[in-house]
C-alpha cells in the first residue's frame, strides 16, 4: 500500500458531532473510568482551540452546548473505549445526570494555553480518587494518565520548543506528507491503484446522511434556504448552488449537535465536509466516474493535510474554510480536467482570496464560512481555468504551491495568536 493511502486512512475516522466536545467527553469519560464513588468535580484544562471550538457547539442527543456539559456527559455516559463517537450512547438518564453536575457547580474548564497544539487535561475528582488524563497533538492522543499521584500511563509527546518555528515542529512530529511534493500528490492521485482508494466511498455514504438528517430536521436554517437556492432539488443543474446546499447543509447538521456522524479529516468533521460534498456535487450534476471522484477526494485529503500540518490543528484561521476550502478547489480543478499548472493558479487565488477567515469556535457560524469557502473555490477554479491568478510575488504567496502553504499556515501559527486570545476573550465576555 502507498504510503499516503496509509496516511489518509489513518486520518480518516468518524466524529459524532463536532470532534472537541466529543474529546472533552472522552477525556473526561476516561478519566472517570478510572475512579469509584460519587462524582465531586471535574475540571478542564484546554487550549485556547479546543475551549473555543466546544464554547458554543451543539452536543449531539441533546440541547445543550459548550465545554462543560461535553465534559458532564462524558463523566455520565463513562464508554471511553467509544472513543469520538461515545456521545452517540447520550440517553435522557445522561442528560439529567449531567445538567444536575452543571447547575451544581461541579464542572469548570479554564484556557490554559494560547496555542493551535491540541491540549486537554480532564481532572476527575471520585470518592477518595482523583484521576487526571492529559491529551496532546491528537483528539483522542493520551499522553498521560494519573490516579492518585501514581503514573499508569505515559506516552512520549514532543514538547514545543518556543526557539523552533512552527515547520520544524510539524516535521520533528513526523508530518509524511510534506515528503511528497504539490506534484507528487496530484501524480499519486492519478496514478494509485483504485483498489486502495474505495475506502474513500465511506465518506460519502456518511456524509450524505447527515446531510439528508439536517435537510429533513427542524432545528436547520441554512439547509432549507440553500434547498430553495436550489430550485428545491437536493441535485440541480446548478454545481454552485447543488455545492453550496450538500456541503454546509451537512456543516450545519453536524455542529447544531444532530444525531449522526461525520467522517473527519485532520481531526475535523467539518474539514471532511467541505473535502468531499462540493466535489461530490459537481461529479453529480457533470455525470462524471465514481473513479474520478475518488482520485480528487484523494487530492483534497491530502492538502488539507499538508496545510494543517504547519497551521496546527486548532488555530485562530478557520482551517475548514482556509485549509480544507483551498484542498477541496483544487481538488475540483483537477475533477474539471485542468493541468497542473492550473490547479496550482488555484491555490495561488484561495492563498490570496481567503486566508485569514477567523475561526470562532464549532458553531452555526461554520455554516456560513463554508458558504464562503465554496464560493470562492468555485470562483479561484474558474479563474485558473482561464488561465487568471494572482502572481506568486504579491502577498503572502510563494513561488511553489509547498511555500504557499507554509505561509498560509504562518498566517494561522504563529501569526494569529494574539488574535486567538481576542477571540477567546470575547467570547468569555458575552452576556448572552
Amino acid at each position: 500500500m502507498h504510503p499516503l493511502t496509509t496516511l489518509i486512512q489513518s486520518d480518516m475516522k468518524p466524529a459524532f458531532g463536532v470532534t472537541e466536545p466529543g474529546a472533552i467527553a472522552y477525556a473526561t469519560a476516561l478519566a472517570k473510568s478510572y475512579t469509584k464513588g460519587e462524582l465531586k468535580a471535574i475540571h478542564l484544562s484546554l487550549n485556547s482551540g479546543m475551549y473555543k471550538n466546544a464554547f458554543t457547539c451543539g452536543i449531539p442527543n441533546t440541547e445543550q452546548i459548550g465545554n462543560l456539559y461535553a465534559a458532564a456527559l462524558g463523566a455520565a455516559v463513562n464508554l471511553p473505549d467509544l472513543g469520538l463517537e461515545m456521545l452517540s450512547k447520550v440517553e435522557e438518564a445522561h442528560r439529567k445526570q449531567a445538567e444536575e453536575w452543571v447547575k451544581a457547580g461541579l464542572i469548570s474548564a479554564t484556557v490554559a494555553m494560547v496555542s493551535s497544539r491540541i491540549y486537554i487535561q480532564a481532572r476527575v475528582e471520585a470518592g477518595e480518587d482523583v484521576c487526571t488524563v492529559t491529551i496532546r497533538d491528537k483528539h483522542t492522543q493520551v499522553e498521560e494518565i494519573r490516579l492518585n499521584e501514581a503514573v499508569l500511563c505515559w506516552t512520549k509527546v514532543k514538547e514545543e520548543p518556543a526557539e523552533e518555528n512552527n515547520e520544524s515542529v510539524e516535521k520533528d512530529r513526523g508530518a509524511d506528507v510534506h515528503d511528497y511534493s504539490f506534484q507528487q500528490i496530484i501524480e499519486y492521485a492519478e496514478t494509485v491503484d483504485l483498489n486502495e482508494i474505495l475506502f474513500l466511498k465511506a465518506a460519502y455514504d456518511m456524509n450524505l446522511e447527515l446531510f439528508q438528517l439536517g435537510l429533513s430536521s427542524s432545528r436547520t436554517t441554512f439547509a432549507p434556504s440553500l434547498h430553495q437556492q436550489n430550485g428545491c432539488q437536493v441535485i440541480s443543474k446548478n454545481e454552485r448552488a447543488t455545492a453550496q446546499l450538500l456541503c454546509n447543509g451537512a456543516i450545519e447538521a453536524r455542529v447544531i449537535g444532530l444525531e449522526k456522524p461525520a467522517m473527519s479529516i485532520a481531526g475535523s468533521g467539518a474539514h471532511g465536509i467541505i473535502c468531499t460534498m462540493p466535489l461530490y456535487a459537481v461529479q453529480q450534476v457533470n455525470g462524471l466516474s465514481e473513479e474520478k471522484l475518488l482520485r480528487a477526494t484523494a487530492i483534497s485529503y491530502l492538502i488539507t493535510e499538508y496545510i494543517k500540518e504547519y497551521s496546527g490543528r486548532l488555530s485562530a484561521f478557520c482551517g475548514c474554510g482556509v485549509a480544507s476550502g483551498t484542498a477541496m478547489a483544487c481538488a475540483m480543478a483537477w475533477l474539471k480536467g485542468a493541468s497542473l499548472e492550473q490547479i496550482e493558479k488555484v491555490v495561488y487565488n484561495m492563498a490570496s482570496g481567503i486566508t485569514g477567515m477567523i475561526c470562532d469556535g464549532g458553531n452555526q457560524g461554520c455554516a456560513m464560512k463554508g458558504i464562503v469557502a465554496v464560493d470562492a473555490a468555485f470562483r479561484a477554479v474558474d479563474f485558473a481555468m482561464m488561465n487568471v491568478a494572482v502572481d506568486p510575488r504579491h502577498g503572502i504567496n510563494g513561488v511553489t504551491p509547498e511555500e504557499t502553504f507554509r505561509q498560509m499556515g504562518l498566517i494561522a501559527s504563529p501569526g494569529m495568536e494574539a488574535t486567538e486570545k481576542t477571540i477567546v476573550d470575547i467570547m468569555e465576555n458575552k452576556k448572552i
